[in-house]
């Protein structure tokens, strides 16, 4: 295996040797030993080796940055002179920056050896337990792992970081088929860095195979409504993704474009909303320890309590704007809970949809919304009643956290996130 301390203290010299004032690179090496099913049988069991190595230098204010998965000498140096002429080739800009302080950490997460006995048992025991419980679903592909990790980060200003991580991956895909008729696809999936519970129990996996099967019939609404919108935990996932790119993201605040540009400290939500970005939070599997900027990755709340409390920036935006970081990579995202169960959130809606899947366009800069709810359920007088085609929905997503009807009290773990059930009031549903 290469020395990956050498490797980067060696090209960290190389860029100072040649003129740029500051620079940063990281170098890792990972092992990931994987099972692969098809068809609902076991396929494949592989080893797979991966090296990466990424190398960044500001050099008269010019930034260049290369990637590359080859550690020779050779391609380390050609590396070092592409970055270095990328930088000459761009425009000169004083806000590129690092930490200023030279620290020195090591961390270590995870497991980090795996017991593939162990693995294969819980392989086995999550088809079997698919099989028996859910008779209609088919396991189209499944891919189960273990990545182990070494990664060596060193930059210009003296930060030396060392990261060993070891974490197990599930991936499953399906679909529900009864004679003719099938459903629609879909995937679940966690991340963890221990065996000792069965698979189908982590996440949602066993509710997304409890929905796909009762997805095989379908109905259209029978008329347009505007009612209340309940996402899944995933799906609210990809919700709060778009708010963050949308409102408070490095493109939106430099461009000046973000409707929440001057609302740091105010109320955006309601107040019993609050989300943050924690990778250090028991649950999260193997989070972000440090920054490509070379700090110490920290927990912070990015909404609390429904208030604006930090745009999602790096240095380079920040120094641009004259705001503060973001305290990590929007790492780990925690969405609080509720108060009240799934089951009784529902039963206090008259009409509405719970919504799986979202497959939409980028929503505008005001947040206005609209595409097409997959794997989704009509709500219909407190009761889950039909599922639904594919239904066209539209709202607003700044309108939407201040029309929080609920969260729900159980949130699901899935070892990148921690979220709950969330309604929604205000949103329009097509029919027919």
């Amino acid at each position: 295996m290469k020395d990956l301390d050498k490797l980067t203290e060696s090209v960290t010299e190389k860029l100072g040797e040649r003129g740029a004032q500051l620079s940063h690179c990281s170098a890792t090496v990972r092992e990931t030993k994987e099972f692969n099913v098809d068809g609902g049988e076991f396929s494949l069991l592989r080893t797979l080796f991966d090296n990466s190595l990424s190398v960044t230098a500001v050099k008269d204010g010019k930034k260049g940055s290369v990637g590359l998965n080859n550690f020779s000498d050779e391609a380390v140096e050609q590396a070092v002179c592409d970055c270095l002429a990328a930088a000459e080739a761009s425009q000169s800009d004083d806000a590129w920056g690092l930490c200023p302080d030279a620290l020195h950490e090591s961390f270590t997460e995870g497991s980090l050896v795996p017991d593939l006995d162990k693995l294969f048992f819980r392989s086995r025991e999550l088809l079997e337990t698919v099989k028996s419980d859910y008779p209609l679903i088919v396991i189209e592909q499944m891919i189960i792992s273990h990545e182990a990790s070494h990664t060596v980060y060193r930059n210009s200003n003296g930060t030396h970081f060392t990261k060993d991580s070891g974490l197990y991956s599930v991936s499953i895909m399906f679909s529900a088929h009864e004679g003719e008729i099938a459903s629609s696809f879909f995937s679940s999936g966690v991340i963890t860095d221990s065996l000792e519970a069965p698979f189908i129990s982590l996440g949602s996996i066993r509710r997304d195979l409890a929905d796909v099967q009762k997805q095989l019939h379908t109905v259209t609404p029978k008329e347009k409504f505007t009612g209340t919108m309940v996402l899944t935990p995933a799906c609210l996932g990809e919700f709060a993704d778009c708010i963050c790119s949308n409102f408070a993201g490095d493109g939106v605040i430099l461009d000046n474009t973000s409707i929440w540009k001057d609302k740091l400290g105010q109320q955006v939500a309601d107040e019993r909303l609050t989300v943050s970005f924690a990778p250090s939070t028991q649950g999260i599997v193997c989070g972000q320890s440090f920054t490509a900027e070379g700090f110490v990755a920290e927990d912070f709340d990015f909404i609390k309590n429904g208030r604006l409390e930090s745009f999602l920036i790096g240095l380079y935006v920040a120094n641009k704007t004259g705001n503060r970081r973001a305290k990590n990579n929007c790492a780990g995202m925690v969405i609080s809970a509720g108060d009240k169960s799934i089951e009784d959130i529902i039963a206090g809606i008259d009409r509405g949809i719970l919504v799986g899947r979202f497959s939409g366009g980028d929503p505008g800069t005001n947040g206005d919304f609209s595409g097409v709810a997959k794997n989704s359920f009509l709500i219909e007088n407190g009761r889950i009643t039909d599922a639904l085609s594919e239904t066209m929905i539209s709202g607003n997503l700044a309108d939407m956290l201040n029309n929080l009807r609920q969260l729900s009290a159980e949130r699901v773990y899935d070892g990148t996130s921690i979220l709950p059930y969330a309604a929604f009031d205000g949103i329009t549903v097509s029919g027919k």
